[in-house]
């Protein structure tokens, strides 16, 4: 099939589609409508920035992990010691 004839069948189906399909529509859209796809629209850029999140996390720990950085190299740790003193339980007997 040469470039001529397949540049020829895009042209025809395009102008029998032109033809074939309406310009104007007569319709009415309700404002439920318009909000379900507000809605729609909205919960899409969600899922897209949710995605986009997770696999930016991944690829940081790969990169991380690939040049042996270390995320929490100068983050202050508390400890998990918990202290109780003999006045810890008369604390609410004073009120």
């Amino acid at each position: 099939m040469n470039r001529n004839w397949k540049i020829g069948l895009i042209v025809y189906f395009t102008l029998c589609f032109t033809v074939l399909i309406p310009m104007q529509a007569m319709a009415y859209v309700d404002p439920s409508t318009t909000t379900f796809l507000i809605q729609a629209i909205v919960g899409v850029c969600v899922a897209v920035a949710a995605a986009v999140t997770v696999y930016w996390r991944r690829a940081k720990k790969k990169i991380a992990t690939t040049l042996n950085i270390d995320e929490n190299a100068n983050k202050a740790v508390e400890s998990d010691e918990i202290v109780f003193s003999k006045d810890s339980n008369n604390l609410n007997q004073g009120s």
